[in-house]
């Protein structure tokens, strides 16, 4: 017999709750299969048997539990592994012979009654319909009867976004300052090179990638974006590790990118795939959480136009991108058709002043419209 045991997720993490079991008590399992689904403050993962045998749940579906608690135990009893044995097929009933009626074997259910059978030679036994709403006005089920909301507990990754954002708002002086960049460059190279991208790394070629690099330039020529307020002092990053925002069906989620500086567009592109699989798989650790420096958030993907995203404690900046959509722009002094996107930088306005911030974007802006960048 062997336990199941929340594991140490790490030192600031000293709870989980159990999200979902994905087997029942009695289930057999098989090594490999996966259990059950853990949620902390911080992350999601999920537990896999590390032996076969059949399963007995200790904690149920909702309930929060210490670190290195028992969640269940898989016994390894001799058979209790094997897989449940096949029902047996039912053997086809042979012709009907004339029989005493004592040996016959009866239907499992009556048969309906003829249309013209009386209330009395109907079964004594009925079943019952679903009990009707009652009816209202103009004959029509009465819609007090049907729920009006669902009550459900929040899932601790979902209280802790909950708190930072409140945190975030409470604490730091956030202002946010707009511009636009126009993506016909980045479009054409990504038109250019996608296929021979594909070949070569195996991943596409995307946006995120671009941003990145123009974040990390901007940063370079804005340090005061790349600081953060510590008491009465500020702390300065020299190192640029960015965080990219992933939204996931559990919430929203934002792992780092280290060194973004010293890394290529495919590295990049590479290792932000692998980021984003893991986050939707619910296997981030606490490792690919921490760390970062500046935040960028795509609200494009899900067609936003423009926003003002909230800062990511203790960080100082965030930086919103948006739906691409062509608008009319003057070039050359005639109106013509482009690509644009919308930039969002929110800020703590305690660090960083509002000419700063302009600065900043106009930084991200020369970048994307002007890539230099490795491919």
């Amino acid at each position: 017999m062997s336990d199941i045991l929340i594991p140490n997720f790490g030192e600031s993490i000293t709870a989980a709750t159990v999200a979902a079991w994905h087997k029942h008590s009695g289930d057999p399992v098989a090594k490999g299969d996966t259990l059950v689904t853990l949620e902390t403050d911080k992350v999601s993962t999920d537990l896999e048997a590390d032996e076969s045998g059949v399963l007995e749940i200790l904690v149920p579906e909702g309930a929060e539990a210490p670190i290195g608690a028992v969640l269940g135990r898989i016994s390894t009893a001799a058979g209790a592994a094997a897989a449940p044995e096949k029902e047996e097929a039912p053997v086809p009933p042979e012709p009907e012979k004339t029989a005493a009626p004592e040996t016959r074997e009866e239907p499992a259910s009556p048969p309906p009654p003829p249309a013209d059978e009386s209330p009395e030679q109907k079964p004594e036994k009925e079943t019952s319909a679903p009990e009707q709403a009652p009816a209202g006005k103009n004959g029509k089920s009465d819609k007090k009867t049907a729920p009006r909301f669902i009550r459900k507990p929040m899932s601790p990754l979902r209280r802790t976004i909950a708190a930072r954002l409140v945190e975030a708002q409470h604490q730091a002086a956030i202002l946010t300052t707009f511009n636009e960049c126009d993506m016909s460059a980045v479009m054409e190279l990504r038109k250019q090179f996608n296929a021979a991208y594909r070949e070569r790394y195996g991943t596409k070629l995307g946006f995120m990638s671009f941003f990145i690099k123009a974040a990390v330039k901007a940063l370079q020529e804005v340090p005061q974006v790349n600081a953060r307020i510590d008491g009465t002092d500020i702390v300065e990053n020299l190192y640029y590790d960015i965080s990219v925002a992933i939204g996931t069906d559990k919430g929203l989620v934002v792992p780092v990118l280290r060194d973004c500086d010293r890394k290529t567009l495919p590295e990049l592109e590479l290792e932000l795939a692998a980021l984003a699989e893991k986050a939707h798989g619910g296997s981030l650790s606490m490792q690919d959480l921490q760390g970062g420096c500046f935040t960028i958030s795509n609200g494009g993907t899900y067609g936003s136009l423009l926003s003002t995203p909230i800062l990511n404690p203790p960080q100082s900046g965030i930086l919103g991108m948006h739906a691409i959509q062509e608008r009319p722009v003057v070039r050359d002094g005639r109106i013509v058709a482009r690509p644009m996107m919308y930039l969002a930088l929110s800020y703590d306005h305690r660090l960083v002043d509002g000419k700063q911030a302009v600065q900043f974007l106009i930084a991200v802006k020369n970048a994307v419209e002007n890539p230099v960048f490795e491919l």
